[in-house]
Order: C-alpha cells, then structure tokens, then sequence
C-alpha cells in the first residue's frame, strides 16, 4: 500500500466506513480486518463504532481550527453515528448555562433504540422519542456538510418529558429546587416556544409540568 496516497486520499473524509475503506485499500475478510487493525494501532484511525472510523489527522485539523469548528464537527458526528438524529437534552442545555452541571457525553434523541458510544474522543449516548414528537431541530452548516441539533426549547421539552417523576411533589421539586435549573437565563421567546411546544405535544404529563410553572409565573 502507497501510505502517502492512502493518507492523501482520506485526508478531507470527516469519517470512514469499513466497506469504503475495503474499496479504497482493495481488501476483503481477514485481509480487510488485517489492514483496519493496523491502522487503528498506528493512530491513523480512531474508532467510533464498529464499521465506522474517522482519521486521526481529519480530527486533529478540525480541533486546531477553533473550539466551535471542534464543537460543529463532534455534532456532525453524533448526527451520524445514529441515524436519524438530532444532538438534544443536557449537551444542548449545558450550553446556555441552564444546568448546574456540564454534559460530558454528546446527548441526542433519535427515533431508534437508546445506546450510547464510548469512543477516544468522547461519548455519544441517544435516547428514544416517538417519531410525534422528533421536530424542531435546527439545521446548522459544517463545512459543506449539515448538522441536526434541537433549539433550547425543545431540548428543554426533550429534557423533560424523558425524564420520570413518581408524583406531581417530585415533578414541581425538581422543577423549581431539586433540580437546580437556570430558569433566568431563559429569554422571553425561549419560555414562549417551550409552552407552545409543549401544547403541540398533547402530553398530559408536559401539560402538568407547564401548569406547576405557569402557577409560579416562570412561564
């Protein structure tokens, strides 16, 4: 194998799929495995999933870029890892401040089974919605590719609605103590699109949630 060609030829690929990379190297079965194996113990790969790959050097010219080129790139990739997708809940609301703790996996919502990833380059874990309520995600531009990644709103109502309470005590708690959540920093529009989409959801669970903050005029 030309080494210098190989790199030349996966130098601008955000990511990799074993089948592609059989095409690309002319390799099938265990010389197929052979070769991945090989690449992946001399750094020129990183595992995300099983069939699926990024080069090292494609990670490493996008992390040199800036913290937002980083941060465009590892949605791109939680997109991809499972799809259809959409990055949602604590990553999405860790940004705005509106949690007390930071995330530290990439958290999405996807139409299939829940899973998570742990990989070199962090975790990506995904919880199941019902296809209903899989809306109001922003598409956003990485490079020439596109990124899925839902508005403060309705990760918010994500957030939420997945989250189990045993009684109404235990939902307004959390909600306004147990929690710990940012209710200030959230804008005017933002409470506006949250109670809007809540509504749209007909969930009679949401639909007490909003009346615990209506009752205390945070909605």
């Amino acid at each position: 194998m030309n080494q210098a060609l190989f790199l030349d030829q996966i130098k601008n690929t955000p990511y990799i799929t074993k089948q592609n990379l059989g095409l690309i190297l002319e390799k099938t079965g265990d010389n197929l495995n052979y070769w991945v194996k090989k690449l992946v113990n001399e750094g020129t790969f990183i595992v995300i999933k099983n069939g699926l790959y990024i080069p090292k050097y494609y990670f490493d010219i996008v992390s040199a870029a800036n913290p937002q080129e980083k941060e465009a790139y590892l949605i791109y990739l939680a997109n991809t890892i499972r799809q259809p997708s959409y990055v949602s809940l604590e990553y999405v609301l860790a940004k705005y401040n509106f949690l007390a703790e930071s995330s530290f996996a990439i958290t999405s919502i996807t139409l299939k089974s829940t899973r998570s990833y742990t990989t070199d380059i962090g975790t990506f874990y995904y919880q199941h919605l019902k296809k209903e309520l899989f809306y109001k995600y922003k598409i956003e531009a990485f490079r020439d590719k596109q990124i899925r990644e839902a508005s403060f709103a309705k990760a918010l109502f994500d957030f939420l609605y997945l989250r189990s309470f045993d009684s109404q005590t235990e939902m307004r708690d959390y909600l306004l103590s147990t929690g710990r959540l940012n209710w200030d920093i959230v804008s005017k529009a933002q409470k506006s699109e949250f109670a809007e989409i809540i509504k749209t959801s007909q969930s009679q669970k949401m639909q007490s949630l909003l009346s615990i903050l209506e009752s205390v005029n945070i909605l």
